[in-house]
């Protein structure tokens, strides 16, 4: 079950994204804005295709390319 907290989320997330989306894709997340300003929680069905959305667009950022700057180096020695 998703929460309206989700719901924020994920409309959120969207909208940094929402010049990429296909024009019905467009027109599904401007009702899902209408309806979310309205105070409106979504039914189980909208809350997926709103999900389904998120999962398509969103990219997590791949944090392990930043390890090689945070890893210390085993041959410097600290004389502390």
């Amino acid at each position: 079950m998703f929460s309206h907290r989700d719901q924020k989320k994920y409309l959120e997330t969207l909208k940094k994204y929402e010049r990429k989306f296909t024009r019905q894709e467009y027109n599904e997340y401007k009702i899902f804005i209408k309806r979310d300003k309205d105070e409106e929680e979504f039914d189980s069905v909208t809350m997926k295709r709103l999900k389904e959305l998120h999962d398509k667009y969103y990219e997590p950022v791949n944090t392990s390319k930043y390890d090689k700057f945070f890893k210390s180096n085993p041959d410097s020695k600290s004389d502390q």
